[in-house]
């Protein structure tokens, strides 16, 4: 079988960055490859980060420009996610560049979590971490999950085909 290529932007949280190549693994047994245009931040350059020697205006311009290189963006849903204003941000942008977004609960959790506010009014689908349902999200068939795969009201997200 031939292997579908997507790109992809992943908004995530740093702490949640083993997520991140996770989600590339659990999609490649389902002959995916996903080339993710996202930022990680090395520890040197975290600390400049912090300490405002990168200007915000600077970080949203390339993060702008990663998006629009990609097709779809998705949000790894971690512990913490809904509490970072970067990921909160990520996902405005991406709606208004007419992005589908894609929420991924982070893999090992069980109990919901709050999802970053943002995902709740922009989210095409927000799914477990099932590689089935990472996939159906990506080929477009949106759906709405609790973080252990079972189905979950709609939140008022928007429905957007790839």
């Amino acid at each position: 079988m031939k292997e579908k290529i997507k790109n992809v932007f992943v908004s995530h949280h740093h702490k949640d960055d083993a997520s991140v190549d996770g989600l590339a693994s659990i999609v490649s047994g389902k002959n995916y490859q996903l080339r993710n245009s996202s930022i990680r931040v090395k520890p040197e350059n975290q600390k400049r980060v912090e300490q405002k020697k990168v200007s915000d205006r600077t970080i949203a311009r390339l993060l702008r420009m990663k998006m629009r290189w990609a097709s779809q963006v998705i949000v790894v849903i971690g512990k913490e996610t809904h509490t970072r204003d970067w990921v909160n941000w990520e996902i405005k942008v991406a709606h208004q560049l007419g992005k589908p977004i894609i929420g991924v609960y982070e893999n090992g959790l069980r109990d919901q979590v709050d999802i970053p506010e943002n995902l709740k009014k922009y989210a095409t689908s927000i799914v477990g971490w099932r590689a089935e349902s990472i996939v159906d999200a990506l080929e477009g068939n949106s759906q709405f999950q609790k973080p252990d795969g079972t189905p979950a009201p709609k939140v008022s997200g928007v429905t957007v085909t790839c």
